[in-house]
């Protein structure tokens, strides 16, 4: 093999692997969508797979054991990290926003048995698709309760 046939075939291949990097980084990254960012994209959001992210309003849980099957609303939480802390951090955000009558709000349907951790306030973040029923058919549940892990802060010692 000459030298230039040796080139060409050594770009060929760092294309190739370039390639497939850029396509599957595309194809896997996963960022949280909000749920004003959802409701925005209308039928487009159900053409494909979503992880989006808010608060759990703790009254609007049903749990069918028979089925199993889980049911929830979520509402509106800011995806942007500086924004949460801001505004005074993650409890404060979802409380805020669990009690804001005006927030967006999405509704959610979990095939499985009702995690712990599902309780008003707490933050889910839910991977699923739209469905026609407008319903976010969710694949997997994921939960955060900041109230449940705050770590008390123990008291001053005073000489």
């Amino acid at each position: 093999m000459s030298k230039r046939n040796f080139i060409v075939a050594g770009m060929l291949v760092v294309v190739a692997v370039g390639y497939l990097i850029i396509s599957s980084t595309g194809s896997t990254a996963s960022f949280f969508l909000t749920i004003e960012e959802v409701l925005a994209m209308g039928a487009e959001a159900q053409e494909r797979s979503l992880t989006v992210s808010g608060a759990v309003i703790g009254d609007s849980i049903a749990y069918d054991a028979s089925q199993p099957q889980v049911t929830f609303t979520m509402v509106q939480i800011p995806g942007d990290p500086k924004a949460v802390e801001a505004a005074g951090g993650l409890a404060t955000v979802l409380h805020a926003a669990v009690t804001d009558p005006n927030a967006a709000r999405l509704d959610v349907v979990y095939n499985g048995v009702r995690p712990d951790l599902l309780q008003d306030e707490a933050q889910a973040i839910v991977r699923g698709r739209i469905e026609p029923d407008g319903r976010l058919h969710a694949d997997e549940l994921l939960l955060k309760c900041p109230s449940r892990y705050a770590e008390e802060i123990p008291e001053q010692i005073e000489d």
